[in-house]
């Protein structure tokens, strides 16, 4: 991967020192290119016309594809809705925005020379859009053809994509670098699958950090803090708080978190919870007043979830597990009773004309986490699966989890104890097992990838977290074995596969069929009997 020149580093540390202060909505765009013609898609062309547009943008405004279908990705799962606008008003695949305080959809208007409503609407234009506004911010950057060939010299320019500032704008485009650490893969409206290969990064952030505020005076203390304006919620409360209620953002997290912190929205939440890996962020005390459900407003908490109430893949285990744990917690400081009748949708709500969380919201399994019960996770979810966050299984060790979330620097909590207590055990210093993913940790993780042959961003996602979990002897096992070797078969499969395998430590029918799909995925004779091949793909992170 080509790097960024030496000589090219004073001066993109003194542009991002000013964008830290100043409003990330720049004048400043490439030439305006004259509309592009857009001659009907044959049936074939048809069926690659997403990768197709991703591909002529990046060509045309010199965006890497990856990182345009990232920012995509993190910002719609690359589904455009038909044109329908978010709660933000952001439109299609790339979300191009236009309210008062985002006009990146007139913005890509100018540049591209393509008119609104096609930029709304059709996917190829707005995937044009999106790099045309990413190409404007690296413009204002500096940045000049290698360096634009560098994935790790966009950082900034995300950040600014984001329509925030500051720490807000360093999650954003910390999130977009941990997708293209990862990779990912979807499956878009009509059946085409877009991919992103993982690979190593290490973004250029300048002056934005990755590390934010914590929520104050909270029952749920791993909340991060981003105050809505104080035009969105009203100090203090007129009634006591007796009820939780459940929202949908219709937009992605970051964009909502901006949203509220624009005083013309007239609309906040207490917290939202991201899809990815169960981020939760505060952005109204507890005491105040949000303005989320009308005549409810005045006794409800309000907690938004990242995502589209008609695409059930927002909806994952890990969002379901790490919002529950946040009702649960609240349910808990002020006395709501734990059911259907305190914990609503938004549609519920008195006086509302919404409909979120809509028919996919699985109230089965999220009031079962509510509860306590981890086993909620099987059955009935129309959600997508993933590695995230959850609530301790049942095994003892303290290395047991329903699912392993993605952790990157910044990040605190049990699950970042377990990443310092395996490294340190695997032979890499990671400073105290603390709990706090810091400087030691990110050198301790990205060594550890290094060595593994895993990808070196210091993300510790599926792959990190399935060979650690995994490392070990290698000893036959099948069904009807038990102990500790089962118990770390167990948790490494959970990682793997992203579902969870109760670390019981007693190998029975349920871990027999995570083998035998674990086995399938990694093209391994398929027999349910962990031997010395399974075993290698695991500690490879495969």
């Amino acid at each position: 991967m080509p790097r960024r020149a030496a000589a090219h580093t004073g001066r993109r540390a003194s542009v991002l020192a000013t964008l830290a202060v100043t409003a990330l909505t720049a004048t400043g765009t490439p030439a305006a290119a004259a509309p592009a013609a857009h001659p009907p898609a044959s049936p074939a062309d048809s069926r690659h016309a997403m990768n197709q547009a991703f591909v002529r943008a990046a060509g045309k405004f010199d965006v890497p594809r990856d990182l345009l279908a990232a920012v995509g990705y993190g910002e719609t799962h690359l589904d455009g809705h038909t044109g329908r606008p978010s709660q933000a008003n952001g439109y299609g695949v790339m979300h191009l925005a236009s309210n008062p305080a985002s006009r990146t959809l007139e913005k890509a208007a100018d540049i591209t020379g393509e008119p609104l409503s096609r930029l709304r609407r059709d996917t190829a234009a707005n995937i044009l859009g999106g790099a045309a506004v990413l190409r404007s911010y690296a413009d204002r950057l500096g940045l000049d053809g290698d360096e634009r060939d560098d994935i790790d010299a966009w950082y900034p320019a995300v950040a600014q994509y984001s329509g925030t500032t500051g720490r807000p704008a360093a999650r954003y485009a910390d999130t977009v670098y941990a997708f293209l650490a990862q990779g990912f893969a979807a499956t878009v409206p009509g059946g085409e699958r877009i991919s992103v290969a993982a690979r190593p990064v290490d973004p250029v952030k300048g002056t934005f950090s990755a590390t934010a505020g914590r929520a104050p005076i909270t029952p749920y203390p791993s909340a991060l803090w981003v105050p809505a304006d104080s035009h969105n919620f009203t100090v203090g409360r007129t009634a006591t708080i007796d009820k939780v209620i459940i929202h949908v953002t219709q937009g992605s997290y970051a964009g909502s978190i901006k949203w509220f912190q624009d005083p013309t929205a007239e609309v906040s939440a207490h917290y939202v919870v991201r899809s990815s890996d169960g981020q939760i962020t505060q952005t109204v005390r507890d005491s105040d007043t949000a303005f989320h459900a009308k005549q409810a407003n005045a006794s409800a908490l309000g907690v938004e979830h990242e995502g589209y109430i008609d695409d059930p893949s927002w909806f994952t285990d890990t969002m379901y597990r790490a919002s529950a744990a946040l009702t649960r917690a609240l349910c808990d400081k002020y006395g709501i009773p734990k059911d259907r009748a305190h914990i609503i949708g938004h549609s519920e709500a008195p006086g509302t004309d919404h409909t979120d969380p809509g028919r996919y919201w699985d109230w089965n399994r999220y009031m079962g986490f509510v509860e306590g019960d981890s086993s909620s996770g099987s059955g009935n979810s129309t959600g997508g699966s993933s590695s995230g966050s959850g609530g301790s299984s049942s095994s003892s060790d303290g290395l047991g989890f329903a699912s392993y979330t993605l952790l990157q620097s910044g990040a605190s909590g049990a699950q970042v104890t377990v990443v310092q207590q395996l490294l340190t055990t695997q032979g890499y210093a990671s400073g105290a097992a603390d709990g706090n993913f810091g400087a030691a940790t990110l050198s301790a993780v990205k060594a550890y990838q290094t060595t593994r042959g895993l990808p070196a961003g210091g993300v510790v996602g599926p792959k990190t977290w399935t060979a650690l979990l995994s490392a070990g002897s290698t000893p036959t096992l099948r069904q009807g074995d038990s102990g500790a070797a089962v118990k770390r078969l167990q948790r490494s499969l959970t990682a793997a596969l992203g579902t969870t395998v109760d670390a019981v430590g007693t190998f029975g029918p349920v871990t027999a069929t995570a083998v035998r799909t674990y086995q399938t995925r990694q093209g391994l004779a398929v027999t349910g009997i962990v031997s010395s091949n399974t075993w290698a793909a695991l500690h490879a992170g495969r």
